[in-house]
């Protein structure tokens, strides 16, 4: 069968085949998924959010040995994450490195919010204490602030072809990229933070509707993408959030948009670095199986539901901000692995989940959506629908 044709003004800019970018899944879209994708002709990026600098190295070494094609990396940009006191984290260019925490992460707690972890941990049979270690290296480490710039520092140092920005604004790095010929891509979830980023020098902007796994927002695709593109114009924009198949492929371009930005279709591939079991409960999920929270982040996100998630919204407890949150949540999580009890650590999918059924190698699960859009875009329509302008 012929290769299908399927190409927007995101394929020139991006030096792709096809208008699909895989979603910078964190955990998950590591190595080998992103260079399958990009291989397959769409863009395949790596999910950086909590990598070092030298992991960051290791990936792209790594894709650049499996592929010759374009990728990206994605971090998070979080702005008003909170660093808990002590923690020692480095203030500025030049200031003494970081030194480790005086006190425990769990110490750093207000009460209430260990005794939630206390309570998690009996109510599931959790280990006491498991994560300490772990949780004093993240803290040591830092999320936001001095790390994400070592993170950025390392993927101009490594000339990535594309920067994305999964979460927060890229554009105070987009005379970087751009000196250096590459593309910046930055998500958004309202038309304030498009305009916002678009105005900043952002190359593409995504927008995502609530649909989508992950870090999401509050408002559907469809009613935010035209409002989007509108906003942002001329500035390109890719749709994520309820794309799984062809069909959502099809459905975006025919909305105005350039491309589309793909995550939880992925998430169930077979070089998707996620345990089997996290990809079985998507695959047995439906459409009602996912559930925003801010349990794990501090921010909304969207998971396949789980009990844990149920009872920390039975305790009727305010998040805390985004660092500080994920001191609680990694504390338990640690214990649920090392429990082996990984229906309670965190499964981010979107509403799609209701439509996947099997998991296949990612270059099939691509190469199904853009036969299938290519299809509808040009046949499937004249044979369904009759229009015409007088």
């Amino acid at each position: 069968m012929a290769r299908p044709t399927l190409h927007t003004r995101l394929c020139d800019i991006l030096d792709i085949e096809y208008p699909v970018i895989l979603a910078g899944m964190g955990g998950v879209a590591t190595a080998e998924l992103v260079a399958a994708v990009s291989e397959a002709g769409g863009l395949g990026i790596v999910g950086a959010a909590s990598m070092p600098p030298d992991e960051i190295e290791r990936q792209v070494r790594r894709i650049r040995d499996l592929t010759s094609k374009p990728f990206g990396v994605d971090v998070l940009l979080p702005s008003g994450v909170a660093a808990p006191q002590g923690d020692g984290a480095a203030k500025a260019d030049g200031d003494a490195p970081p030194q480790p925490p005086q006190r425990s992460p769990r110490e750093m707690l207000p009460e209430q919010y260990r005794r939630f972890i206390d309570s998690a941990e009996q109510e599931f049979g959790l280990p006491r204490r498991a994560a300490q270690e772990e949780m004093s290296q993240g803290i040591r480490r830092g999320f936001g602030g001095n790390f994400s710039k070592s993170q950025v520092d390392a993927i101009l140092e490594l000339k990535v072809p594309v920067f994305a920005a999964g979460l927060g604004n890229p554009g105070p790095y987009a005379d970087a990229f751009h000196a250096q010929g590459a593309k910046v891509i930055g998500l958004v979830g309202n038309v304030k933070n498009a305009r916002r980023i678009a105005d900043a020098g952002t190359d593409v902007v995504v927008a995502q509707g609530t649909e989508a796994g992950g870090h999401t927002g509050r408002i559907g695709t469809l009613a935010l993408l035209p409002q989007v593109i509108d906003a942002v114009a001329p500035t390109p924009v890719a749709a994520a959030g309820g794309i799984g198949d062809g069909r959502g492929i099809a459905a975006a371009l025919a909305a105005g948009a350039d491309g589309v930005w793909v995550g939880t279709a992925f998430l169930v591939s077979r070089e998707a670095s996620w345990p089997q079991l996290l990809k079985d409960r998507i695959l047995a999920a439906t459409e009602e199986d996912t559930r925003v929270t801010r349990l794990y982040s501090g921010k909304t996100m969207r998971n396949i539901n789980n009990p844990l998630i149920e009872y920390w919204e039975s305790q009727k407890l305010d998040a805390l901000p985004m660092g500080m949150q994920g001191i609680i949540s990694g504390e338990i999580m640690a214990a649920a692995r090392q429990a082996d009890k990984l229906e309670l650590v965190m499964n981010p999918a979107g509403q799609i989940s209701g439509m996947l059924h099997e998991s296949r190698p990612a270059k099939e699960i691509f190469e199904a959506m853009v036969t299938e859009a290519a299809q509808i875009l040009s046949e499937g329509l004249r044979a369904r629908v009759n229009a015409s302008v007088s």
